[in-house]
């Protein structure tokens, strides 16, 4: 069981996630970082996840993936590194968008209905860099001994039909393309891991949806499909001011998995979900305890637990809440959706 001390045991190594795939295995340390997203107030410093390595090249742009329309900030002109202190600041005359420019910016406890066209995507600059000291992260224990029979397909080449079932996260939610997505990542990953099986996977998910409306969409979303593994994430809405609260999120999962044992053969993931913006008006601010919940029923019903939530945290520790929010409330970016994709790759499969 992996514990809240977990920020500590996190920041004091570094692993480096590459971006085509990722590095698994009880020695696996995050070397590089690919892709790590910022925004910029002002002339106000931005804090990179981790202490960048002296002598190494540092590149900063405006996708998260190089390409045709790609900006390519340059140091001095747009920006200032501080490598002692692993920060970056805007210059007066910098190309990269001043994110006092926001809708949301400076608001509290706002109600993002009131703002139309809110959202961080046309804000970000994305960073690539080599850590100065290699990090243990993510910290998530492997599963396989919750998942042998998707283990054993995969071993042999046969096909696992693989359902991601939640909420406006896991349904992809500001993800900038679908490829991007973290669990058709992690799908793309196994195909590339097990290049003999034939993985299939499906959206089950549906925005907007607690734990309750989960189980009232459960035939149609995943028991239907008649799938060999699914992909469960709840907890963003459950957590809401007026949600599902805490006994019956609980029980509802437990539910769910009782229903897709005795309805397939399926083995199952829980996953948790990361805090929100704390200046968002609807965020109860217990995403702490949902994420524990999540972990005791998964331990309690004997499946795969993924632990998103402390190894966000551990990302994030440096980090403003607006530098990974596709939204700006509670949807990942791309290099959110990188975050859950690089915890999935840890379950062993």
């Amino acid at each position: 069981m992996i514990h809240r001390n977990i920020l500590v045991a996190l920041m004091t190594g570094t692993c480096l996630g590459l971006l085509p795939g990722c590095a698994t295995g009880p020695r696996a340390r995050l070397q590089h970082q690919i892709g790590e997203s910022l925004v910029f107030v002002g002339e106000e410093t931005a804090a990179l996840a981790h202490l960048p390595a002296r002598s190494q090249p540092f590149r900063l742009r405006s996708t998260y993936l190089p390409g045709a329309g790609t900006v390519e900030y340059e140091a001095g002109r747009d920006f200032v590194l501080d490598i002692a202190r692993g920060t970056l600041q805007r210059t007066p005359d910098s190309h990269i968008p001043d994110f006092r420019t926001n809708i949301l910016y400076g608001q509290l406890e706002f109600d993002h209905s009131k703002f139309p066209g809110f959202g961080n995507t046309h804000f970000f600059a994305f960073a690539d860099y080599s850590l100065a000291k290699s990090v243990n992260w993510p910290v998530q224990a492997s599963q396989l001994d919750w998942l042998t029979q998707t283990r054993a397909k995969l071993a042999g080449g046969e096909l696992v039909k693989i359902v991601a079932f939640g909420d406006s996260i896991t349904a992809g939610g500001d993800a900038t393309r679908p490829d991007l997505i973290f669990w058709q990542r992690w799908a793309d990953e196994l195909r590339r891991k097990h290049p003999g099986s034939h993985v299939a996977v499906i959206n089950g998910a549906t925005g907007g949806d607690s734990t309750s409306q989960g189980l009232q969409r459960l035939q149609a979303k995943v028991l239907d499909h008649k799938p060999d593994l699914v992909l469960v994430g709840f907890g963003m809405n459950d957590h809401n001011r007026g949600g599902v609260p805490l006994p019956q999120f609980e029980l509802n999962l437990k539910q769910m998995i009782d229903r897709i044992r005795s309805e397939t053969q399926a083995e199952v993931v829980l996953f948790s979900a990361f805090p929100p913006n704390p200046r968002w008006k609807f965020g109860s601010q217990r995403m702490a305890d949902y994420a524990a919940a999540t972990e005791r029923v998964a331990r309690e019903s004997a499946c795969a637990y993924a632990d998103v939530f402390n190894n966000w945290q551990a990302m994030a520790a440096r980090k403003k809440p607006e530098d990974l929010l596709g939204n700006n409330i509670n949807h990942p970016n791309d290099f959110g959706h990188w975050i859950y994709f690089r915890v999935l790759c840890e379950l062993g499969l």
